[in-house]
């Protein structure tokens, strides 16, 4: 799986991918995370593909190296990806 299938990247070793401001937007789902939570088990169960964690972690400011998450905080969960995935195709 890989999370880059959705942007207009070239086949280049040196090639970024720009990601876009995430807003948060009042139809945002709000969860307490609990221990053994991940972004991409929450990309799975809310957007049935867990190679889209990195827009949870984009919107919550949290690094984009990790799936785990601290316990005892509250993330959002945007429900406009489709919108999201849009804007990096450009």
């Amino acid at each position: 799986m890989n999370r880059y299938r959705y942007t207009n990247q070239k086949n280049s070793k040196y090639s970024t991918t720009k990601y876009p401001k995430i807003e948060p937007r009042e139809d945002d789902i709000v969860i307490e995370v609990k221990y053994g939570d991940r972004l991409d088990l929450f990309a799975g169960q809310y957007y049935s593909d867990s190679t889209l964690w990195w827009i949870i972690a984009k919107a919550n400011g949290l690094p984009g190296d990790s799936y785990y998450i601290s316990t005892e905080q509250t993330i959002r969960i945007p429900t406009d990806y489709i919108d999201i995935i849009k804007t990096l195709r450009g």
